[in-house]
């Protein structure tokens, strides 16, 4: 008990440490250190962090969730060159967690929320999020978030595993048909999806793709145009994306496939429920984005709500601090997700 402690100690260090680096502009994580021969830990800080971090989910949600990780097959490694070889074609094992009320009826039906991670190479790994996962379980949400491929946490194969706007997007779908699957107490036309960022981008794939599996939908200054955003980002976050194990290509080199892979380009798509949220001075996902977005759905005269905040305080993670304005567009986000996934008990 003593080791465990002390481990629970060492990592709420260390996510202190993360709430602090994550004030900052979302950018993606380095490449973890190659993972040691069968897939130990020993030498590979990606992973050993990833494990102290899920303590933490314990000791901050534990006293209203059941909490579990899990995993579940999706698509093969898009990036195998040889298919031929042993495994090329296998599922990839993919990582999942959930978090369902102790105190749910588990006798009738029951809403559920897919919970998509931030960030270009980051993961469920850290609980500065919880308070808003907290506020979702107490409206009597069970949740589901996926760690697609390309999270960090689990070595440098899964990091390299990234399918921006592919297979990632399929990931978190597989994930939230796997979770109806498993539990019998949900209800299938009651699933929402929420994101922020590029947790947002991937939400708003999601609901372009498979518009009739979502009964509402949230994108949080979710990145809406690769194009444009390879043309104000800086050249070593360009490079991120034209790596090999990513698209491979440049922006300049495939416009088509940075153009594919942009909500923005997919807005003729949306028949889901949606509310936007963006904010002006957004140092990550310039507003100019999301304002293209928004531009393009009104053009295909598509049903949806947004809200452009102008200069509120924090920037990118203007509403997932805790501040008046904050809590107040957390509130709208929920009033909107219960008119759709909880009718009869609407957030008042």
């Amino acid at each position: 008990m003593r080791s465990l402690a002390a481990l629970a100690l060492v990592a709420l260090s260390l996510t202190t440490a993360r709430a602090f680096e994550q004030a900052a502009p979302a950018r993606a994580a380095a490449p973890p250190a190659a993972a040691p021969v069968g897939g130990g830990s020993s030498g590979n800080d990606d992973v050993l962090l990833k494990r102290m971090d899920d303590l933490l989910w314990y000791q901050k949600l534990g006293d209203i969730a059941e909490i579990d990780n899990s995993e579940f097959g999706g698509a093969p490694n898009a990036h195998v060159k040889n298919k031929k070889a042993p495994g090329a074609t296998n599922p990839l094992i993919i990582h999942v967690y959930t978090f369902i009320p102790k105190n749910l009826d588990r006798n009738k039906k029951q809403p559920l929320i897919v919970y998509v991670h931030q960030g270009v190479h980051q993961s469920l790994d850290t609980t500065i999020d919880a308070h808003q996962i907290r506020e979702l379980l107490q409206q009597g949400y069970t949740i589901v978030a996926t760690d697609y491929r390309g999270s960090t946490g689990y070595g440098r194969s899964y990091y390299e595993e990234i399918d921006y706007g592919g297979l990632e997007v399929d990931d978190v779908y597989r994930g939230m048909q796997w979770m109806l699957q498993r539990y019998s107490f949900l209800d299938p036309k009651r699933v929402g999806i929420v994101g922020w960022s590029h947790g947002g981008l991937i939400t708003l794939m999601n609901i372009f793709a498979h518009p009739h599996d979502y009964a509402v939908a949230y994108a949080g200054v979710p990145v809406s145009d690769l194009v444009a955003r390879m043309g104000y980002e800086t050249e070593g976050y360009r490079e991120i994306y034209s790596a090999p194990y990513h698209l491979g290509e440049s922006v300049h080199d495939d416009i088509e496939e940075y153009r594919k892979r942009s909500p923005v380009n997919h807005a003729k798509e949306l028949d889901t429920p949606l509310l936007i949220h963006t904010n002006t001075n957004d140092e990550d996902v310039n507003f100019l984005e999301v304002e293209h977005l928004i531009q393009a759905l009104t053009f295909e005269k598509k049903k949806f709500e947004y809200k452009i905040y102008d200069n509120a305080p924090g920037g990118h993670y203007f509403n997932r601090i805790d501040t008046p304005l904050a809590l107040q567009s957390r509130h709208d986000i929920y009033v909107f997700l219960a008119g759709y996934l909880h009718p009869d008990n609407p957030v008042k």
